[in-house]
């Protein structure tokens, strides 16, 4: 593929979102994009981040910052992962090999999803540091088969998410009857083929009968706690709205929670991931960390989320995005771009580092 010349690329995530949309088909670009029911929890995380003001400290003395953070015991170079997300063979070839690649590269860690159109061993191999994101399946046995391979393969975490006891009603994805191209699969599971997630139906998802059909829907916090007791990662807990639930993961071992909605993806009304943030940070105190997901769109939301509390954040369809302009380079270019930003926020708001951001003070306008 032609290098683009200097002019011609992204220097903001919307301009990859931009390219995106010109480059995918209707319907994926809908299944990427789109969000819950009316998706007014889709448009609320974004509308919340951009009312939160962050007060800047100057005349600090630092000619750099220190982007780096720990997270779950580990050094990476900024304080940011990158989201699980389903089926990335979907929007470009490389996939999830190749956005793992990228992120290893930009030293962040990858959370790989159960749905991953690649299999977690070959996520694994290009040495990126790799959490497991687990849904949980409704066969026990699958469940402990899968466990068993996320060890083996190396990855460094367990991210349960919590918030899909059923998939949310996607109206977009509703209209296009969305389906699985034959050569997508959910490659983790051994009936990732199911005829489901690859027959349309008009009116119906094919992805929300193939999820449906898998995941446990009747998952409890006891089955967490057999997964803190038989599992030796790191627990993250992923979707987390309610600083009571929160409580409750810190209860079970968890090491983080993840405050989030599911990128306005599931129930449709819920607060934006950054409303719900300050109240779940003051409800577990330095028990365990707090990462932030669901419309992170730039340096400056991280800033936002730090200076909130958060120990780092989640970036999800920025990326996906970057991948379907650019496959593995494209990533990486988003991540670069993403690690200037937040030198730049940290920088301007007068951090000599990202614990530093965690005491500014913070304003909601608008």
């Amino acid at each position: 593929m032609r290098e683009p010349a200097l002019a011609d690329r992204p220097v903001t995530f919307a301009d990859y979102a931009e390219r995106a949309r010109a480059v995918l088909a209707p319907d994926v670009w809908d299944y990427v994009a789109g969000g819950g029911a009316y998706e007014v929890t889709l448009a609320a995380n974004r509308s919340a981040l951009d009312r939160v003001a962050v007060l800047p400290r100057v005349l600090r003395g630092r000619e750099a910052v220190d982007t780096g953070v720990r997270l779950l015991g580990e050094s990476y170079a900024l304080p940011v992962g990158v989201a699980p997300m389903a089926y990335q063979r979907l929007v470009h070839p490389d996939g999830e090999v190749g956005l793992a690649a990228a992120a290893g590269a930009a030293g962040v860690p990858f959370v790989a999803s159960t749905l991953s159109s690649t299999p977690i061993e070959q996520i694994t191999a290009t040495g990126a540091p790799v959490w497991f994101q687990l849904y949980w399946l409704r066969e026990q046995a699958l469940v402990r088969d899968l466990l068993d391979r996320v060890v083996a393969a190396g990855c460094r975490a367990l991210v349960v998410t919590v918030d899909v006891p059923v998939l949310g009603r996607r109206p977009r994805d509703l209209r296009n009857a969305f389906r699985l191209p034959a050569d997508v699969v959910a490659a983790n599971l051994p009936y990732g083929r199911d005829t489901l997630a690859h027959t349309g139906v008009p009116g119906e998802s094919a992805i929300a009968a193939h999820t449906d059909a898998s995941f446990e829907s009747a998952l409890r916090w006891a089955d967490l706690a057999w997964l803190r007791e038989h599992v030796d990662l790191p627990l993250v807990v992923k979707g987390v709205l309610d600083p009571r639930d929160a409580v409750e993961a810190v209860r079970i071992g968890a090491d983080a929670v993840v405050v989030s909605n599911h990128g306005g993806r599931q129930l449709d009304g819920a607060p934006a991931s950054v409303t719900m943030l300050p109240e779940v940070v003051d409800a577990v105190g330095d028990r365990c960390q707090v990462l932030l997901d669901s419309g992170v769109r730039g340096g400056t939301d991280v800033l936002r989320a730090l200076a909130l509390g958060a120990a780092g954040v989640l970036v999800g369809r920025p990326l996906l995005w970057a991948l379907a302009v650019g496959g593995q380079r494209g990533a990486q270019d988003a991540l670069a771009l993403l690690a200037a930003e937040v030198r730049d926020a940290l920088t301007l708001a007068g951090c000599a580092d990202t614990a530093a951001a965690g005491g500014l003070r913070t304003l909601t306008v608008g």
